[in-house]
């Protein structure tokens, strides 16, 4: 690979703007992944309070109007955790839904942590484009991150879409069909 811009090679896009996830549901935009090989979802979050643990949630759909969508699976998370801040945090870990790390619980198309609202967290969930139902249409999909309770917690979901089929200076855009 030559010497390309990180904008030719990433396509950022807003999951959700940074939010008091206590506020409500925290739905994400949907992305589309027909122009990439995958999108990494980024929930970036700060420190709240015990028990307002966030709940990931993945979907995929047949078209950025998400009208017809059915769940992810959710087998993997990357994760920086620490109970103040990231400062010291270099390196994160690995939960997989075969071996789940301390506090990480897998069901189908979500994941929790239940030592993570406390703790301010770098949460990575890679979805790759072959993971989705291609046969049945499906492209695009959204993360979401349900109420977490009573107490304030700021958080936000970015999308990076990465691998671009067709690698250009100006990317295909991932919110249009």
């Amino acid at each position: 690979m030559f010497n390309q811009h990180a904008a030719e090679q990433f396509n950022f896009a807003q999951g959700f703007l940074p939010v008091a996830m206590n506020t409500a549901a925290n739905t994400a935009d949907v992305v589309s992944l027909k122009g990439y090989g995958g999108c990494l979802i980024i929930l970036y979050k700060a420190v709240g309070t015990a028990g307002d643990d966030p709940t990931v949630t993945l979907l995929q759909g047949t078209d950025v109007a998400f009208g017809t969508n059915k769940a992810l699976n959710i087998t993997r998370v990357d994760k920086k955790q620490a109970a103040t801040n990231l400062l010291a945090v270099g390196t994160y870990t690995k939960s997989t839904s075969d071996v789940p790390a301390t506090h990480d619980t897998f069901s189908t198309n979500t994941w929790t942590n239940s030592d993570l609202a406390e703790q301010a967290a770098i949460v990575l969930i890679d979805v790759k484009a072959e993971m989705l139902d291609a046969n049945g249409g499906y492209d695009c999909i959204r993360a979401s991150v349900g109420d977490v309770g009573t107490n304030a917690q700021l958080g936000c979901v970015l999308y990076m879409l990465y691998d671009p089929k067709n690698q250009k200076e100006t990317l295909e855009s991932a919110i249009v069909d």
